[in-house]
């Protein structure tokens, strides 16, 4: 039976372009599993955007000399344009500068505010001494006071996962230009997290067995620190706080942690509005039977799994003071926190003031995108920290993507496209030839297990084991050395192709660009998987800004489905290229190694 699924996928923050360390978290892992989804049968909604308010953009817009506005429009469009090259299947994918986001963002504060989970509180906020801008908590570092972490941020601590409050730092310093920060008293509006945690640990404790380990532990390990968490913050830019006394003020700004997290329904409204149908988005936020599936990285845990759960509780009027749920109506809380470890560079930190980095953008233009997304997938943070090296890259695309999946490919399509020009039909079928029949079937709801499980690395594993054996069967059953027995060899080529496309199948949601082609060297018709596309629109007549969105309703399901024989087949090109071994040296020399 088809159900909805919300894939939510964490907001890239538009101060700069994205490198391959943020895709490996928020973006392929996503991709992967939405398009597998829509295979399976189910309806889809994949939804995200460009994060545009803080200080963080207002810094960045400082040093290039521009507005907060016209940086977050220049990085909205080259992450949107890199997003979309890496072929990431977007439904919608819009920014937080939105008419749309201010509004909804805006009526959850009421809600949260209606029901009581939200009050004003004088407390000590950060400033730059040099420039009197306040800081955000993460842009200030400094010795954790419980564990004697040296590198503790101000909401949080990596090292014991507590929250944290900046002022309670010791030696705190601005990450932006290492001074000591000025703490003055400032009002700001609250979230009540404390009368939460009830319902979150209830909430939290049910999905013992369906998330990952690492993420549900964390999780769990924060409920009993839970403090009040500021929701708004000295600036100006960003959502007005909607309430008499406060919607006018140039100072005071909702904090951009608080509405980013609202872009998940923000986004899933407005593509609804744009799909023709306002309501259609209640089905992924309002249905019991629906499921949500949240993508980031292991830093935003804590907004995945306690504090956006508490706003939707609160919202909903379903914390510890009870409540009304608000105009939008009760909201579902997330299925499930898929979080990814982090990925490094040449076993450092990525850092683009270091240069330890390679953006998506300079990747693609000289790789391969189903290369990356291949890398990701079988090596990449899925559960631990991962190294990403040039080697190990080079290594892969030419011994599994060229010699093993390429090739199988390559020579199944050209034997059958010399010797019969068409698909060949079967004779009789041997034992080896029904033995990988069946495996190449068999592989179908393994893998797709693991994907529904967000588990990629095991089932791309599954995936390739498949591409092996089928190499194995040929090497075994040599139809070159058979030129006396035609029918034999149209037997094995048959198999061979069966098992080339139930392997495009499988790996399309790992693949989609090569399993496109695939497709089409086997003489299919039409779109197999779609791909995403750049739209321009705008709001009320506003100026227009880029969208990813795309059809994606192809040919793809996941099922094993009979080749036909008789269709013709031409000689095929190569599916990647093989990389020159110096492309190490040269790469590293780029990282000044």
């Amino acid at each position: 039976m088809s159900q909805h699924i919300l894939t939510a996928v964490a907001w890239p923050y538009a101060n700069g372009p994205r490198h391959i360390g943020h895709v490996s978290g928020f973006g392929v892992p996503s991709d992967i599993f939405s398009r597998y989804q829509r295979m399976a049968g189910n309806k889809v909604l994949m939804v995200s955007g460009t994060d545009e308010h803080g200080t963080p953009i207002q810094v960045q817009a400082d040093k290039e000399g521009v507005t907060a506005r016209e940086l977050a429009d220049r990085y909205n469009r080259v992450i949107a344009e890199d997003l979309t090259a890496l072929g990431l299947s977007y439904d919608l994918f819009t920014r937080t500068t939105t008419e749309n986001h201010y509004a909804i963002a805006q009526e959850i504060f009421k809600g949260l505010h209606a029901n009581g989970y939200v009050f004003p509180r004088t407390t000590m906020g950060a400033v730059s001494p040099t420039t009197g801008r306040t800081l955000p908590d993460r842009y200030i570092e400094g010795t954790c006071p419980i564990c004697g972490y040296d590198g503790a941020r101000g909401d949080q601590c990596d090292n014991c996962g507590n929250q944290l409050d900046p002022v309670d730092l010791i030696n705190p310093r601005s990450r932006i230009n290492g001074e000591t920060p000025k703490f003055i008293e400032t009002e700001h509006f609250m979230l009540d997290l404390p009368a939460f945690s009830e319902a979150l640990g209830t909430w939290l404790q049910s999905k013992q067995g369906e998330w990952r380990p690492n993420v549900l532990k964390f999780s769990l390990n924060l409920l009993g620190d839970l403090q009040p968490r500021a929701i708004s913050r000295d600036l100006d830019w960003g959502v007005p706080i909607p309430l008499d006394g406060w919607r006018d003020r140039e100072d005071k700004r909702l904090y951009v942690w608080f509405d980013a997290v609202i872009g998940y329904l923000s986004a899933s409204i407005e593509w609804a509005r744009r799909s023709g149908d306002p309501d259609a988005w209640r089905q992924w936020w309002q249905n019991p039977e629906a499921r949500g599936y949240y993508f980031m990285g292991k830093d935003n845990i804590v907004f995945h799994s306690e504090i956006w759960p508490a706003m939707l509780l609160g919202y909903n009027g379903e914390g510890a003071r009870g409540g009304t749920p608000g105009s939008l109506g009760r909201l579902e809380l997330p299925s499930e926190v898929v979080s990814s470890e982090f990925l490094t560079m040449e076993g450092r930190k990525f850092s683009s003031s270091r240069q330890v980095v390679i953006y998506v953008r300079d990747f693609l233009s000289r790789y391969d995108a189903d290369a990356l997304r291949y890398y990701i997938a079988v090596a990449g943070p899925e559960n631990q920290d991962t190294d990403f090296t040039w080697s190990e890259f080079v290594n892969r695309n030419n011994g599994e993507l060229v010699a093993a999946w390429g090739n199988l490919v390559n020579r199944s399509i050209s034997m059958a496209a010399k010797n019969f020009g068409a698909v060949p039909g079967p004779g009789d079928l041997t034992d080896a030839d029904r033995a990988l029949l069946a495996r190449s079937r068999a592989a179908f709801p393994a893998v797709g297990a693991e994907l529904g499980r967000s588990r990629f690395k095991n089932a791309v594993t599954e995936a390739f084991d498949v591409v092996r054996d089928a190499n194995r069967y040929l090497a075994e059953q040599e139809p070159w050395k058979l030129k006396d027995d035609p029918e034999r060899v149209k037997s094995i080529l048959h198999v061979a192709l069966q098992v080339v496309d139930d392997a495009k199948t499988l790996l399309t949601p790992f693949l989609p660009t090569s399993s496109n082609k695939i497709h089409a060297m086997l003489g299919g018709e039409g779109v197999w998987s779609g791909m995403p596309a750049i739209q321009e629109v705008d709001e009320d007549g506003g100026p227009a800004y880029p969208v990813i969105t795309g059809d994606y309703t192809g040919a793809a399901t996941w099922e094993s489905r009979p080749i036909r024989p008789g269709t013709p087949l031409a000689p095929p090109t190569p599916l990647f290229p093989k990389l020159d071994p110096k492309i190490v040296d040269e790469e590293l020399s780029r990282l000044g190694q």
